[in-house]
């Protein structure tokens, strides 16, 4: 079926995709599977984690698999050790076979497959998601979106120039209890808002030292390390650990400060890179290997003087689950904080108990009812309508809160206050910060000077 047809099908086949559990779950082994050409084909890369089966069948294979009329026709790993339980988990869901391909590039050349999702390490995004992009290919794309900011740009020209379809992970965009938060503060609830501020708490272990070693069997060392340094085999460079090196990693503010951040900036309808950035931390505590801090506060302010702010800490904390996390909006009436279970509102000096809602008080929706992420199929409904404004997390959105991070990485690094221009997406007058807006590639890895 050729890819114009292919996309023709999705108005048809996904109309009726509120509905997908009616008379069945979704998920039961053989229900409602339509004739293969009436499938939406997907190859997911990355297959690990997220990417995977993921915490109960949260994941892209999962997701994929759960939802009528979508196939996780291909799974991509670097890591053939992999294939085995991933394949199994799809079959267990009801899913066929997939096919199986270590080589990324390989998805590009399949005529058969209509959209990839991508779960691979943050310095791989970019590369992956234009490539995908140039080879017609709609994408379903892990936050952080990008390593630099200049990938982040040219990702964003790449869906506009191809005319893809390009949805981002930050999977809160697609909650019922958080959209119904973000609209009390559009509609008002605590007034103006003039700050808001994020908090990420998620322990993370002592990696320790580990020497170098033999790569393991069924790994290719070369493709994992792609468009990042090589260096000899480490297991502290591979898998989860490479979150912990600044040649592969966009830090804890890259991995899940880009969560809140992108909500704080959906609720003050922030459209705008910030104006000026200061960020400070640190390693503490561990002995290791791992170069980037396990703690950063940064401070972000914008042209019309409102302001966000961040800590994220991966050690210790004496806190009751949700109490001190997450989002928290300041305004001239009150202010709100919000969570992944729930929202509460405080009022006036005096912070009188205003609405507090959870999740336990909002009717499942069907999709929650087959334990789907509706952002998945809000990707997939973006792929029927071929309008990436109906997306809840467009490469432009995704852009601009992974922008935020990354520039308060730059400013951890360079040890001061920065001055960005958000129109050019320079710093002015600093040759050293603007150094690490784009990175070096190793050949033949390297991101395009012209999309």
């Amino acid at each position: 079926m050729g890819s114009l047809n292919r996309r023709r099908f999705v108005s048809k086949s996904l109309a009726a995709s509120a509905g997908i559990v009616a008379g069945a779950p979704a998920y039961i082994k053989g229900y409602a599977r339509n004739k293969p050409n009436e499938t939406v084909q997907v190859a997911v890369a990355g297959i690990r984690s997220r990417g995977g089966f993921y915490y109960g069948g949260t994941g892209h294979t999962a997701n994929f698999t759960k939802i009528n009329n979508s196939r996780v026709a291909v799974i991509c790993d670097v890591d053939e050790n992999l294939f085995p339980q991933a394949i199994a988990d799809i079959e267990k869901l009801g899913g066929t076979k997939p096919r199986t391909v270590i080589d990324y590039r390989d998805l590009l050349e399949d005529k058969e497959i209509d959209a990839i999702a991508i779960s691979t390490p943050d310095y791989w995004h970019a590369l992956q998601m234009i490539w995908a992009c140039q080879a017609g290919k709609d994408v379903y794309l892990e936050k952080p979106i990008s390593y630099t900011v200049e990938e982040g740009r040219k990702m964003v020209e790449a869906a506009r120039k191809y005319d893809r379809i390009v949805q981002v992970g930050t999977q809160y965009r697609s909650s019922q209890l958080v959209q119904k938060a973000i609209k009390a503060i559009h509609d008002g609830i605590i007034g103006d808002v003039y700050m808001g501020r994020g908090v990420v708490f998620g322990h993370r272990p002592n990696i320790g030292r580990l020497a170098d070693g033999p790569v393991p069997e069924g790994v290719n060392w070369e493709l994992y390390r792609g468009p990042a340094p090589m260096i000899p085999f480490n297991e502290n460079h591979f898998h989860y650990n490479w979150h912990w090196y600044w040649d592969t990693s966009t830090s804890e503010f890259g991995n899940n400060g880009v969560h809140v951040m992108d909500e704080l900036r959906w609720g003050m309808k922030i459209k705008e890179h910030p104006r000026k950035m200061s960020c400070c931390g640190g390693f503490y505590v561990w002995d290791s290997d791992q170069d980037i801090p396990n703690l950063q506060v940064g401070t972000f302010e914008f042209g019309d003087g409102r302001i966000l702010e961040i800590e994220v800490r991966s050690l210790f904390t004496n806190y009751e689950e949700g109490s001190t996390t997450g989002c928290f909006f300041y305004g001239s009436e009150g202010w709100m904080h919000l969570t992944g279970d729930g929202y509460e509102v405080y009022l006036g000096k005096d912070n009188e108990p205003g609405p507090k809602v959870t999740r336990k008080d909002l009717e499942p929706t069907e999709f929650e009812k087959a334990s789907i992420e509706y952002h998945f199929v809000n990707f997939l409904e973006g792929m029927r309508s071929r309008n990436w404004q109906e997306l809840n997390a467009d490469i432009e959105q995704g852009h601009m809160s992974t922008s935020m991070m990354l520039l308060g990485n730059i400013a951890y690094r360079t040890g001061r206050k920065l001055v960005f221009d958000g129109a050019s997406e320079k710093f002015i007058n600093d040759k050293e910060a603007n150094g690490y807006l784009t990175r070096d590639y190793r050949e033949p890895w390297v991101l395009p000077n012209k999309i």
